[in-house]
């Protein structure tokens, strides 16, 4: 069978020279005589595996030298809880709310302190980015929280909020190393890889340094704390190996496509096609607000439950996998990750012009 057009919201569609690199060295590592699956956290051969992962990393966020790279288990949803436990000292935290990502973390956090929801896009079921030019942001804030783009809803800060001072968080699992950005606007930017970086398992957390303290919330246990994984390089236990090996790829294969700046250009000029379509189609439309429009979730419906059925049974009978929706937001959903083709969404346009001709 050849290879799907998989537009999963994740996991997620990985570069074809990655799989194939990763599966030519699947039983010898480069003369190790074994696959990195089975190799040692602490061998020399794992060590460099890892740390070349880190330097590429770093060169492609360009992440200052007061910030550590830590490459850690559980998933963002990990995060929601290890966030407020390691930077809670006055117990006092502001989340922006504008999706169910950002709504666990919200409650999760509820768990530790005083958590204050300081904007929310729920009133028209997360379709935009509030304004969050002035927020009332606590003077005792100890952070500031948002999720970057927004997997479910498709919408993506253009402009990330004033926080007034204080520590801004931020979730990308979704957007992570989709364009450029500056670091140094972040206390912690964090994002589960399996949408757009790796495959599940693994969630890479970039902190300032100054946030790493032994001063956590009483009871933290020893694997949620920052300092624990920081100290160590992220080899206190054994880590994810094999799936930071694959992250590892991936980040030579966007340094070798022009880094950042290039991803940038190449995921706006694919969203363009879609979007552009679902603005003058007849039969689907998006959901969401024009300017919080995600580069890489697109959620589209055609306001016919039956129909929205029928599409994706079809689009996935022609090759186009993984369209269905979410289920809080029904229709259908394109995951356009880094690594999804400029033909996999010229070929699920095609598709919907066709089917548009036919059921209209």
């Amino acid at each position: 069978m050849s290879r799907v057009y998989n537009f999963s919201a994740g996991p997620a569609v990985l570069p074809e020279e990655v799989l194939k690199e990763a599966a030519d060295e699947m039983l010898d590592y480069q003369g190790s005589g074994m696959s990195v699956m089975e190799m040692s956290h602490r061998s020399k051969v794992y060590d460099k595996i890892i740390k070349d992962a880190e330097a590429d990393l770093r060169e492609l966020m360009n992440i200052p030298d007061n910030y550590k790279v830590l490459f850690l288990q559980g998933g963002a949803s990990q995060q929601f809880a290890m966030i407020p436990m390691n930077l809670m000292k006055n117990g006092v935290a502001d989340y922006i709310v504008t999706g169910q990502w950002a709504k666990k973390a919200y409650q999760e956090a509820q768990k530790y302190g005083k958590v204050n929801c300081i904007a929310s896009s729920a009133d028209k079921t997360f379709s935009y980015i509030p304004d969050c030019s002035d927020l009332p942001v606590s003077e005792d804030a100890d952070y500031v929280y948002i999720c970057e783009n927004n997997t479910i809803y498709g919408t993506k800060f253009k402009e990330l909020p004033n926080t007034k001072g204080k520590t801004l968080v931020a979730d990308v699992s979704s957007c992570f190393l989709s364009e450029p950005v500056d670091v140094t606007k972040y206390g912690v930017i964090y994002g589960g890889v399996q949408k757009n970086i790796g495959p599940a398992g693994v969630v890479i957390v970039i902190i300032r340094e100054d946030l790493i303290t032994e001063d956590v919330l009483p009871g933290t246990p020893t694997m949620l704390t920052y300092k624990t994984h920081a100290d160590a390089d992220s080899l206190y236990n054994t880590p994810p190996c094999y799936g930071i090996y694959i992250c590892g790829k991936v980040f030579k294969w966007l340094k070798k496509r022009g880094g950042l700046a290039a991803m940038k250009e190449y995921n706006e000029k694919k969203a363009a096609i879609l979007y552009n379509y679902l603005d003058q189609s007849k039969m689907f439309h998006g959901t969401v607000e024009p300017a919080s429009r995600s580069l890489m979730n697109v959620p589209f419906v055609t306001g016919d439950k039956d129909l929205d059925a029928k599409f994706v049974k079809e689009a996935e009978a022609a090759g186009l996998v993984n369209l269905k929706g979410h289920r809080t937001v029904g229709g259908m959903r394109a995951s356009i990750y880094n690594a999804m083709p400029i033909e996999g969404v010229e070929a699920l346009v095609a598709f919907m012009k066709k089917f548009e001709e036919e059921n209209l």
